[in-house]
């Protein structure tokens, strides 16, 4: 029973480590927000430069996956190409290193779980505060103290079920296995850490087993592990990767083929690599026989190697996931483009995500509105049932694009956000309610036609065609404007004074071509029902303005009409 009780809290431990780090991350990049977009925008603009960002923000959040998930996701949001996602992806790498340099330095030297009790005091007021800030701080500080709180219970249940001597005895039967060995620890580390989903905690076992001098288990056999947990890691952006777009697939198989591309390289140099890095500790830092010390050398040589050797072939890397994942040629887009792999690592990067969606939504109602102003005056009817066939397909993804995008932000706003977040949020709903029925008016205006094809004989005069392509171009250049807002950045100072005078050009025009109307068809100019239709469509023309003024408005944070 005692045996038992020993293998949960092994697991439970594990499980503490991992909720730890989760945490810790997740405070950190809560506090950043969406500046680490920024700090990502401002410093990839060179591999070199993506790399020190890699280890930079990798080094802070200490979750290299965390890092490539993220990146894998600004790729598919078009917040960064591929070139510059590689070149994080790379520095990630490295900055996971500073995991075990920690670990390595106190993790199994001081205790650091005594400390843990005190650090949630400090973090227990920081947690229940109503700044969003420093409630990130304080899950950062939880993070930190359950980290190492699970890493102690995690050496003290390793003693309990004398882990050692089982591992002695495992490795007996291997240990003779030579350079198959070394293969064998590789894969063994891939394994556990595709499992685990963390390559920290793989580190974090690793650098624990080789604390305890297990016979068999020296230096080359932890280093393969860590090798191993290189390539283990990538399945967590593949995993994310699997219902993004083509870019973001190719971003996940550049961090695998830059790990596994690594590993390859490093095995066939493998015991000069490993002597070489045991002189580097014992005569150059000067820490003698020191364990775990070569042993996080070894993993971070390891990485900044593989990152010095392709950091100048980032180019070919990006030509050969290309090849390999090719551009699929699609038919014309339906569905949503940039938030296709779930939620990003924040709320606000999250909400940046939806932006650029309602974006490419704006764009399929203009679309939608440009087979509408091509619907006049074509005569063959199976041209027509063509374009008024796209106009209700391109209603039906507007109907689709709504339901999906708002589902998407109210899972956003049920994380924590900062009031300005909320208030983003509420009018980016409003924004994709009004698309919505921008694309219902733009097909109302298409069936109008239709309507008036099947039950009208006449044509509309030249004076009739006339105004309403006067009114069209007013709606083109308010569309046109309206773009223009949607992609501006969040903030104040759009200026959408234009919008408001085209909107009151319109209302004045559908005013002045209602009374026209009503004095034509007095004076006997044309039949009833033609004016019934044409004054059907000139309504129509003027709702659409209205939502396109009301998408304004909201971008624009001023109080709708």
């Amino acid at each position: 029973m005692s045996t038992f009780i020993s293998i949960l809290s092994l697991i439970g431990s594990l499980g503490l480590f991992l909720f730890g780090m989760k945490t810790m991350s997740e405070g950190l990049e809560k506090f950043a927000g969406d500046r680490l977009r920024n700090i990502l925008a401002a410093m990839t603009r060179n591999r070199f430069m993506g790399v020190l960002t890699g280890i930079t923000v990798t080094a802070l959040i200490q979750s290299s996956s965390a890092t490539t998930v993220m990146v894998v996701s600004f790729v598919n949001a078009g917040l960064m190409n591929l070139a510059q996602a590689i070149g994080v992806i790379m520095g990630a790498n490295v900055g996971t290193t500073v995991t075990a340099w920690i670990i390595s330095a106190i993790g199994f030297k001081v205790n650091i779980a005594a400390m843990s009790l005190p650090m949630l005091a400090i973090g227990i007021p920081l947690i229940f505060s109503g700044n969003s800030k420093r409630k990130s701080i304080g899950e950062f500080i939880f993070g930190f103290s359950f980290l190492f709180m699970g890493l102690s219970y995690l050496q003290q249940s390793a003693t309990d079920l004398n882990i050692g001597a089982l591992a002695a005895t495992m490795l007996s039967y291997v240990a003779d296995g030579g350079f198959l060995t070394i293969i064998l620890f590789v894969i063994v580390g891939a394994l556990v850490t595709m499992l685990v989903q963390a390559s920290a905690a793989t580190m974090a076992i690793t650098l624990m087993l080789f604390d305890m001098h297990i016979p068999g288990f020296g230096l080359e056999q932890a280093a393969a592990l860590a090798m191993g947990q290189n390539i283990g890691t990538t399945i967590t952006a593949v995993m994310a990767s699997f219902t993004a777009g083509t870019q973001a697939r190719r971003a996940a198989l550049a961090h695998m083929f830059f790990n596994v591309f690594g590993v390859v390289v490093v095995l066939v140099l493998f015991y000069p690599f490993c002597d070489a890095v045991s002189w580097f500790v014992e005569e150059v830092i000067g820490a003698g026989n020191n364990d775990l010390f070569k042993l996080s050398t070894f993993h971070t040589a390891f990485n900044i190697f593989n990152t010095l050797i392709l950091i100048g072939f980032v180019r070919q890397i990006e030509q050969i996931v290309c090849r390999v994942l090719p551009m699929k040629d699609e038919k014309e887009d339906q569905g949503l483009k940039f938030i296709t792999g779930g939620l990003l690592s924040t709320a606000e990067l999250s909400i940046l995500q939806a932006r650029k969606e309602i974006v490419l939504f704006a764009e399929r109602c203009q679309k939608s509105y440009n087979y509408v102003l091509s619907m006049h005056g074509i005569e063959k009817e199976s041209e027509f049932l063509t374009l008024y066939q796209k106009v209700e397909k391109y209603e039906s993804i507007t109907d689709r694009m709504e339901y999906e995008i708002a589902h998407y932000l109210q899972r956003v706003s049920e994380g924590r956000l900062s009031d300005d977040a909320k208030r983003q949020v509420q009018r980016m709903l409003r924004e994709v309610d009004d698309l919505e029925s921008i694309g219902d008016c733009c097909f109302n205006l298409a069936r109008t036609l239709s309507r008036k094809r099947e039950n009208c004989a006449e044509h509309f005069t030249r004076a009739q065609l006339q105004q309403i392509n006067n009114m069209e171009q007013l709606l083109g250049k308010a569309l046109s404007l309206m773009l223009h807002t949607l992609r501006q950045p969040e903030g104040e100072g759009h200026d959408i004074t234009r919008s408001y005078e085209i909107e009151n050009e319109i209302n004045a025009l559908r005013q002045h071509l209602r009374n026209e109307n009503t004095e034509n068809l007095a004076a006997g100019q044309y039949d009833y029902k033609l004016g019934a239709f044409y004054i059907d469509f000139i309504n129509g023309l003027e709702s659409l303005g209205d939502y396109i003024l009301n998408v304004v408005q909201s971008k624009a944070r001023q109080t709708r009409i």
